[in-house]
């Protein structure tokens, strides 16, 4: 079984990822790890911390030689600010008595939209530092390192995960894609675009919104379009609840901070039509290679019944504006129960370019864990050697080619 854990926070000295159950001879090295990681790190509209953070990352454990031994994967990531922070984040007793309050940096004016509140009346903690620094989004940086260990599995089973971000606030893109075919997408365009969009003019306009919200003193938030293909039919189950795979993706891209909304496919839109206008109807035909069956359209976005269906899976996360903001919300003080400005922490105007390579770490892991789960194997070749015997069995009796 697929596991993968994080632990770390914001200012500490280093955000780290435990992947359990990755097969025995994956070729991995810093660099897979690192590509992603600044990937993470760039995008219009983030703040002063990736300035700062110049995140690479070091293994620790389960990897020898540039291949995975089949133990525990240790991957660590740095905290450069944590020499900033040293004092208040401190893992060890401060010596030399109490430390000032202005070494702990205490926050006693919770950020509404934030964890903070919520964080102290959990652990009965009396201000929220100790929330905000777990809570922050600086925790994604060990889920992308781990993401990207399990992009590199999916790769050798030919799958891609790539995804686009289609609207910023209220800016909108207007390029059309066919859910039946990923490359209906310029996914050259999406990385040269400095937020992730392929659409030039929504590009640019994205990028004005955002300069336009920073003058303002405002965040914004907007939602990315996760695509992932290469996937043979099967995959995930109906069996058991844990076994659909659509609600291990929705509970996976819901988990990550900010996004308040998943879909697969055009749920929303299907939602609001009659069922023949909705579900993908099947046809015969000769690709070339013999008689296959395929799907004239993709409205589920690649999954049905818990499984996958053969099509791109397409997911799109609505991720809210960040709720720290330069022109701070009302607040109370604690504990005296003081109307407040908020709390501000250094923060990012506009997150959703980073976001969508977050969630391809996610949903990157999610897949993966299916795979694992479907066609096992401790040794990278039992894994690869499992999967093309069921796609060639597949081919056999035309229920899918890959494409």
């Amino acid at each position: 079984m697929l596991r993968m854990t994080t632990s770390g926070e914001s200012h500490g000295p280093a955000e780290t990822c435990i992947v359990e159950g990755v097969p025995a001879g994956l070729p991995l090295d810093a660099s897979v790890v690192d590509r992603d990681l600044a990937r993470r790190q760039g995008g219009y509209g983030r703040g002063g911390r990736m300035a700062i953070e110049k995140d690479r990352c070091r293994f620790l454990g389960g990897v020898r030689h540039g291949r995975t031994l089949g133990s525990p994967i240790c991957v660590v990531v740095e905290n450069t600010d944590f020499c900033n922070w040293s004092t208040a984040m401190s893992p060890e007793p401060l010596p030399g008595g109490e430390p000032s309050l202005e070494d702990l940096r205490p926050v006693v004016v919770p950020r509404p939209g934030h964890a903070d509140l919520g964080g102290i009346a959990k652990f009965g903690f009396s201000e929220a530092r100790n929330v905000l620094e777990r809570a922050s989004a600086r925790e994604t940086v060990a889920r992308v390192a781990g993401g990207a260990i399990c992009r590199r599995l999916l790769e050798q089973a030919g799958v891609t995960v790539r995804a686009r971000v289609v609207s910023i606030g209220s800016v909108r893109s207007t390029t059309a894609a066919d859910l039946c075919d990923a490359k209906s997408v310029d996914w050259h365009a999406v990385e040269d675009s400095p937020v992730g969009c392929e659409d030039h003019a929504a590009s640019q306009a994205m990028c004005e919104a955002i300069d336009e919200a920073r003058r303002q003193g405002e965040s914004l938030g907007g939602v990315f379009e996760i695509w992932c293909w290469g996937l043979c039919p099967g995959v995930g189950g109906y069996e058991r609840f844990e076994s659909r795979l659509d609600g291990r993706l929705l509970g996976a891209i819901g988990s990550i901070p900010a996004i308040k909304g998943v879909e697969i496919g055009s749920a929303f839109d299907n939602a609001g039509r009659p069922g023949s206008l909705v579900h993908d109807e099947l046809q015969v035909k000769d690709d070339g290679q013999g008689r296959v069956i395929a799907r004239v359209s993709n409205r589920a976005g690649g999954l049905e019944g818990g499984m996958t269906n053969g099509l791109p899976i397409v997911i799109r996360a609505a991720m809210k504006p960040i709720p720290t903001l330069t022109t701070p919300l009302g607040s109370v003080e604690l504990p005296g129960l003081t109307q407040r400005d908020a709390h501000f922490e250094r923060s990012d105007v506009c997150a959703v370019p980073a976001a969508r390579v977050v969630g391809e770490a996610m949903t990157a892991y999610v897949l993966a864990g299916a795979y694992l789960d479907k066609f096992g194997g401790d040794s990278l070749g039992d894994f690869v050697a499992s999967l093309a015997a069921y796609e060639a069995r597949l081919e056999s009796r035309g229920l899918w080619r890959p494409s």
